[in-house]
């Protein structure tokens, strides 16, 4: 069944191939998307730049204008998602791809369940969101406005950086989250290895749940992988 998600999308497939051009042609109808096909650089990149796609597959060894350019010619006035899939799959072309401006590449031969995961992920960032300030999880009450938490209607006094922890993992609650992931969204720096500033910061985090009730044993750490609120 398709997802609910792709209905109401327009895709846009540039690709030379007939073959391939068929197959995606028939993948994204069979999954609810709505494609429209381009055989040539020039031809996408006219429907590109007239035509309103919420993403674009795009591939690289094209007759007339090449992908490249065709991506440098829609990055200099829209900023619609881009998906390089190709067979030019070097680490410099993949560079060259992500220079340009590209939101994903995807080096042929690919898995069609694997292209259908990476579409839906970058349409997923690509929509906007609207900010969230409020965050209500079990007992814990969350405001971002006014940095303030709440347990069992108690007020935490926590520190920025507790808050911001408490956040991130209130925000997922159930999904372990790592070190390298939580490090900029709390601390606003990249982890190195052996460095547990993170890991005191959760300790005092503990201490002050444990003093209104909660059972620290669903906030846990599990060492290698990262943290996870239960």
């Amino acid at each position: 069944m398709p997802a609910t998600t792709s209905y109401n999308k327009t895709l846009l497939v540039i690709e030379d191939d007939a073959q391939m051009r068929q197959q995606l042609q028939l993948l994204l109808q069979n999954h609810g998307y709505q494609p429209d096909i381009a055989a040539d650089g020039e031809s996408g990149a006219s429907m590109a730049l007239t035509g309103s796609y919420d993403l674009i597959l795009l591939d690289i060894r094209l007759p007339g204008i090449d992908g490249f350019n065709v991506l440098q010619l829609l990055r200099q006035r829209a900023n619609t998602p881009v998906i390089i899939v190709s067979a030019c799959g070097a680490e410099a072309d993949r560079i060259q791809g992500f220079t340009h401006g590209a939101d994903d590449y995807l080096a042929k031969p690919y898995s069609f369940a694997e292209l259908l995961l990476r579409i839906e992920a970058v349409l997923r960032r690509s929509q906007p969101q609207a900010a969230v300030w409020q965050l209500q999880y079990q007992e814990l009450t969350l405001d971002r406005r006014s940095q303030s938490a709440s347990c069992y209607e108690q007020l935490l006094m926590l520190t920025p950086v507790e808050f911001r922890l408490l956040w991130a993992l209130a925000q997922q609650p159930q999904q372990v989250l790592s070190k390298r992931v939580l490090y900029p969204l709390v601390l606003d720096r990249n982890f190195t290895e052996h460095d547990r500033s993170l890991d005191m910061h959760l300790s005092r985090l503990r201490k002050k749940l444990s003093s209104c009730g909660f059972n620290t044993e669903r906030l846990v750490t599990l060492h290698g992988k990262g943290f996870r609120l239960l």
